[in-house]
């Protein structure tokens, strides 16, 4: 029996909320521990800026949740391929800065694809994208 691909919402994936600009810092505490836990899935770049003042853009490919803010940490590379720690209690703000890079392609979206280009004779295949 084949199988149906569905949704759960009916606005297309470009109109699905984002979290590019959203900005979190310390006078919220609860919002920045939630923000640091949202940035960890999101896959583009945040800002984020320390207690005294200096600040640190890249992605965020690891967090450590320990007992205490001293003890939990995020790490993330910048752009120059540089791997960084920043403790959550030296953390100030954080701002998500740069653009999604997987936004608007979900799984739906690539069959979608698919399909057209088999309609259109084109070649089609299940390998991924190459990326930039």
């Amino acid at each position: 029996m084949p199988q149906e691909t569905k949704t759960e919402y009916d606005n297309p994936a470009s109109s699905l909320p984002t979290l590019r600009g959203l900005i979190a810092d310390k006078s919220n505490e609860p919002a920045l521990l939630d923000a640091l836990e949202n940035a960890f899935d999101y896959r583009g770049d945040v800002t984020i800026t320390r207690a005294d003042g200096s600040s640190v853009e890249g992605y965020i490919f690891d967090r450590v949740r320990g007992g205490t803010l001293a003890e939990s940490n995020v790490r993330l590379m910048n752009s120059a391929g540089e791997r960084l720690i920043v403790r959550f209690d030296e953390i100030a703000k954080i701002e998500f800065s740069g653009k999604d890079t997987a936004a608007g392609k979900s799984f739906e979206k690539w069959i979608e694809r698919y399909v057209e280009k088999k309609r259109a004779g084109e070649e089609a295949s299940i390998e991924s994208e190459q990326l930039d």
